[in-house]
């Protein structure tokens, strides 16, 4: 599975970090805004996080099933709703890679007319929506 900075558009909505709503932009123009890192997993041994390549110490997380970029708080609950279990591509398992929910077991990170969510990857446009 790969590794590495997750390119496809987490879209910083200025120049200044904050916190936001993360969704998949077409034609980012600063292309460092728009790219998270895979790194260890702030819920613990087994999980993955997605970190802002540009802005370290903001990762995506869940909340209420709507994904969210936003600096750590160090909090428990935090770091479980930003954490994920890599996993093969959903609908690509050659080449893609899915994200399922460290907190949502069965949840996935996807997306569905840009805004990212979790959600359950039941049908066959929701896995391509979760394959990354």
């Amino acid at each position: 599975m790969p590794s590495g900075p997750v390119r496809r558009g987490f879209l910083w909505s200025d120049d200044h970090p904050r916190d936001f709503r993360a969704k998949i932009e077409p034609n980012v123009t600063n292309l460092a805004d728009s790219q998270s890192r895979v790194v260890s997993g702030l819920a613990g041994t087994g999980s993955v996080s997605l970190e802002s390549a540009n802005h370290p110490g903001f990762y995506l997380h869940q909340k209420n099933n709507e994904v969210w970029m936003e600096r750590g708080d160090g909090t428990a609950a935090f770091r479980n709703d930003a954490g994920s279990y890599r996993r093969a591509g959903l609908a690509d398992t050659d080449s893609g890679v899915s994200f399922e929910s460290y907190s949502g077991a069965g949840r996935y990170l996807r997306h569905f007319d840009h805004p990212l969510y979790t959600q359950p990857a039941d049908t066959a446009p929701a896995r391509e929506d979760a394959t990354f």
